[in-house]
């Protein structure tokens, strides 16, 4: 994979030119690719852990198959990591002070709109009211990017496509998506996967025998219904391939399964207790 890394305000642009390893759950694979045939928007909504930026990547890669096919330049994968400080100069652009003068320098949603990459805003209800706006008219029919400060407006490169993830489970009155941005964009909803195929998961991501990576998707599912018993999330894929990792380190399972998941869902000793019931329970 080749990456160019975009130090200011956790954003990264790379070609994903070589496969991601993803295992398909539904039919968001087929969804994806008529989305963005006709070039609609699309929203990812989910647990954190269930793939959601894998499949962007992934999403990334066979769309740039279809470009090799046909002879055209491979396109990017522009990812920002939405936050509360986040303002429309990061995503937009801005002026920079030299010893010359000042000289503009696009931001990394400019650059996506005007060269036609796909541009994925990831937990975008972190952003600030203002800021998500600002895309409003990239994601309706228009498909512009107004640039105030330049007195510009840019249409759409037709390969673009805008990209946006949340996690419903964070959301509260003060925090969430706001009805206006919602609606400009068709959902795919993500969940943890099923154990058959979460075992093949950890034991790809993290390189631990099948009999471990089936015992620690066997845990993820019997953690999860906790949730709503003390628990307030359960364990995510993330958290299982790190277990997983840890103990093709040699680290005891029940060890690595303390430190890379009950530790990792709570602070509340007496939850942690029941967790590590199941854990044992497992891991004898």
């Amino acid at each position: 994979m080749t990456e160019q890394t975009y130090q200011r305000h956790n954003i990264e642009e790379y070609v994903v030119d070589s496969e991601p390893f993803y295992l398909p759950v539904a039919d968001e694979v087929a969804l994806f690719e008529a989305a963005y045939a006709e070039r609609i928007p699309i929203l990812l909504k989910g647990p954190t852990g269930t793939g959601k930026t894998r499949f962007v990547e992934y999403m990334s890669w066979r769309v740039n198959q279809d470009r090799v096919k046909a002879g055209n330049p491979l396109s990017s994968l522009v990812t920002v990591a939405c936050h509360e400080d986040l303002t429309a100069s990061d995503l937009i652009g801005r002026y920079l002070l030299e010893p010359s003068g000042t000289r503009w320098i696009d931001g990394p949603l400019t650059r996506a709109v005007k060269h036609g990459g796909i541009c994925y805003l990831d937990e975008v209800i972190e952003a600030r009211k203002d800021t998500t706006v600002l895309i409003h008219p990239l994601a309706d029919h228009r498909r512009l990017l107004h640039i105030e400060k330049l007195g510009e407006v840019i249409e759409a490169h037709p390969n673009f496509l805008m990209v946006i993830s949340y996690n419903p489970g964070y959301q509260n009155a003060l925090k969430d998506l706001k009805h206006s941005t919602r609606q400009r964009f068709v959902a795919i909803e993500f969940d943890f996967p099923p154990r058959d195929l979460e075992g093949p998961i950890i034991e790809h991501e993290s390189g631990c025998n099948r009999e471990t990576a089936q015992q620690l998707a066997l845990l993820g599912e019997k953690i999860r219904n906790l949730i709503g018993q003390g628990l307030q999330e359960g364990a995510s894929t993330r958290l299982l391939i790190y277990a997983g990792k840890l103990i093709e380190r040699g680290v005891a399972p029940r060890r690595a399964c303390e430190v890379a998941i009950v530790w990792g869902l709570t602070d509340d000793h007496e939850i942690q207790k029941s967790v590590m019931e199941v854990v044992t329970s497992i891991f004898a």
